[in-house]
């Protein structure tokens, strides 16, 4: 067994992933890191480690032309030529905005369908530890808390509305919360996905995006990175560590402060989607009084967590916003008001702060 593989199954026990009777969306974009996971899925299937399901899935953003159409075709041939189940999606991305925020909206919409209509245990995606670092230094330029320093998690739930569905055959229910799941991103990086291709013989594709510069993520990869490696050649790995350890504190930060806001009254219930936060309806506005008396981190992390089940996400939000409502919190004045982006504002009002959008 190639080690390539050989770690991809260690990493299965390692993330208690099933290992029969399960279906799995596998996430193909037709790059060497995506189609390396297939090869060594298809390795494992072979092998009769893995018995399961796989449903290769490949979105069409529909942004490159000629290239978007090759780039579908191939992963048609290549599921054809491994046998794999096949969904193809298809949709224009809007240019408003964030065009990259946009294409990634709707690739998990339809992954999220796909994993809806096929009641999968999980989504595959194939980030790296390449992707891991460049992750951690675009939230760090962003002046992100320790939730995104912390980067992408290994094994995340992903929500979805399981729409008019309905079965008297309680077994026939999807499942409300499938996994993401990335299986390479504690150990792979973007050289062992590309060799693992060229050592089974199989081309990948080259996005031409990855190459444009008017991309923050891309100028990280291309020009921040390298100068970094002068100074530490292990940098991708040093990174994505930090992230690792960084995580770990933030996920030991939230549970904190979700059991102080919880005992205080200060926030709902909460409980974690694919970038969207659901909250109990009762309590709505957060106590000053509360918040006053907490060590600076649990208050901001209680913070967080109120913007994001109000908002739905924190995108657009960044220190600086959560800063801003400190001052408020310990400012003498009522009717003060902190703007946020949006449109959104926070308010300081008889001893609470008051979200309104």
């Amino acid at each position: 067994m190639n080690n390539f593989v050989r770690n991809l199954l260690t990493e299965w026990r390692k993330l208690g992933l099933p290992f029969a009777d399960e279906t799995f969306i596998v996430a193909v974009s037709g790059g060497a890191d995506s189609i390396s996971l297939l090869l060594a899925l298809h390795e494992l299937r072979k092998l009769k480690k893995l018995n399961l399901r796989f449903v290769i899935a490949h979105f069409n953003h529909d942004l490159r032309g000629a290239e978007s159409e090759a780039d579908e075709k191939f992963v048609k041939n290549l599921a054809g030529e491994f046998d794999f189940e096949l969904a193809l999606g298809r949709e224009k991305i809007s240019n408003e905005g964030n065009l990259e925020q946009n294409a990634r909206l709707a690739r998990y919409k339809f992954l999220g369908e796909a994993a809806e209509n096929l009641h999968a245990f999980g989504i595959l995606t194939a980030h790296t530890l390449n992707d891991q670092a460049e992750t951690f230094l675009l939230n760090l330029i962003r002046g992100s808390g320790l939730d995104g320093l912390g980067g992408m998690k290994p094994l995340k739930s992903f929500g979805f509305q399981v729409a008019s569905f309905k079965s008297e055959d309680k077994s026939q229910i999807p499942n409300p919360k499938p996994q993401i799941v990335r299986p390479l991103l504690n150990w792979a990086k973007r050289e062992d996905t590309e060799n693992f291709c060229r050592l089974n013989k199989v081309e990948f594709r080259n996005d031409s995006m990855n190459e444009d510069l008017a991309f923050k993520r891309v100028r990280i990869r291309k020009v921040l990175l390298p100068m970094l490696q002068d100074f530490n050649p292990k940098i991708i790995e040093t990174l994505a560590n930090t992230a690792s350890r960084l995580r770990e504190d933030a996920e030991f930060l939230e549970t904190a402060a979700q059991e102080v806001g919880s005992r205080q009254s200060a926030v709902g219930s909460f409980s974690e989607n694919e970038g969207q936060m659901t909250k109990d309806e009762g309590q709505t506005d957060l106590q000053l009084k509360d918040l006053k008396n907490l060590f600076p981190s649990m208050r901001r992390q209680i913070l967080r967590d109120w913007l994001k089940a109000k908002r739905g996400d924190l995108r657009s939000l960044d220190a600086k916003h959560i800063a801003a409502i400190e001052r408020l919190i310990f400012s003498r004045k009522s009717g003060k008001t902190v703007e946020l982006p949006n449109g959104e504002t926070v308010i300081k009002e008889k001893g609470s702060l008051k979200f309104q959008n």
